[in-house]
């Protein structure tokens, strides 16, 4: 065999080698009572637009929406997707009151607002101190029927004005805001810099905030009386760096299970945190994720979604069984 040939060969070797590898599944690193190591990280499909806001059903489905094409789409537990919602108004986070009613943020004309059943839709609020919400990002609904939520404020591009041509001194900055029972509205934080997930400890004594611009998950404490205790930085995230636009995490979505662990979607991947706030692993999908919750029957797969991907993972965990995020 001549030089030429065993380059050529050798370089074949390694062209054959190099296809091999991007085809492996993707798959799990071990996270102790988590994930098994290995474990698939399987496919649901692609081509989803605008992936956002999962939540579990208890037939052991998944809602999530797309924002862009203003729809809330089902996944079925055989892996089926059907749609389950149009014209949401751009629908990005979802949460069930106590009486059924899906509750979710709103990005087109925005606002927050019960989305379904039809007969019971209707806006919950739409403006502060008279000034319209910027991006509605993600909520959650305690077991009483509180709505957090936060706004992320106008994109990131950090224009002078709306989509719509809104100047910025008509809409409301970044923030932290909750809903009573009653329907009275709170601003509960206001330096935050790009409030986005939302998720509530098991016993909701702890609201958790991913903040993208930020290198840390925040926490704030509940009180009996419904009180929330001064922020302060519960994990450190992996992946902070330096960006087009700025320092970032890309932390997005949150998830809790019923120990009580925090689940992160984030630039490098699902981050998983003790309650404690201890880095405990990291889940690299093959597109960033951008939101996630448990679903199931017993609530033991983990559906993440980004960036026009939905995902599924078997876990060793399992969700919060007392709220449906």
């Amino acid at each position: 065999m001549n030089t030429f040939h065993a380059l050529a060969l050798a370089a074949g070797f390694a062209l054959a080698a190099s296809a091999a590898f991007a085809q492996q599944p993707a798959v799990t690193p071990a996270i102790p009572g988590v994930v098994a190591a290995g474990t698939p990280i399987e496919l649901v499909r692609e081509g989803f637009k605008g992936t956002e806001g999962p939540i579990g059903l208890p037939d052991g489905s998944l809602l999530f929406t797309e924002t862009q094409d203003k729809r809330i789409t089902r996944i079925a537990p055989d892996g089926s997707v059907s749609s389950f919602l149009e014209n949401s108004n751009g629908a990005n986070g979802l949460g069930f009151a106590p009486n059924g009613d899906l509750v979710a943020v709103q990005v087109a004309d925005t606002r927050v607002g019960v989305v379904h059943p039809p007969e019971r839709a209707r806006t919950l609020v739409e403006r502060f101190d008279g000034r319209r919400f910027g991006r509605p990002n993600d909520l959650v609904v305690d077991k009483r029927g509180t709505v957090y939520f936060t706004d992320s404020g106008i994109n990131a591009a950090r224009s002078a004005v709306q989509n719509d041509g809104t100047p910025t001194d008509a809409v409301a900055p970044p923030a932290v805001y909750r809903i009573s029972p009653a329907g009275a509205l709170q601003r509960i934080a206001a330096d935050i810099e790009r409030p986005n997930g939302i998720q509530l400890s098991p016993d909701e004594k702890v609201l958790y905030v991913a903040n993208t611009w930020g290198e840390h998950v925040l926490a704030f404490d509940i009180a009996d009386d419904g009180s929330i205790g001064p922020r302060r930085n519960f994990a450190r995230l992996a992946g902070y760096q330096k960006t087009d636009t700025g320092y970032s995490s890309g932390a997005d979505g949150l998830a809790v299970d019923a120990q009580g662990r925090v689940y992160v979607a984030s630039s490098v991947g699902v981050q998983v945190f003790s309650p404690r706030g201890e880095a405990l692993g990291i889940i690299a999908l093959p597109k960033a994720p951008q939101n996630l919750a448990f679903a199931g029957a017993d609530k033991r797969t983990l559906y993440v979604v980004g960036r026009g991907a939905a995902y599924r993972i078997a876990t060793l965990a399992a969700g919060n069984p007392g709220r449906a995020k």
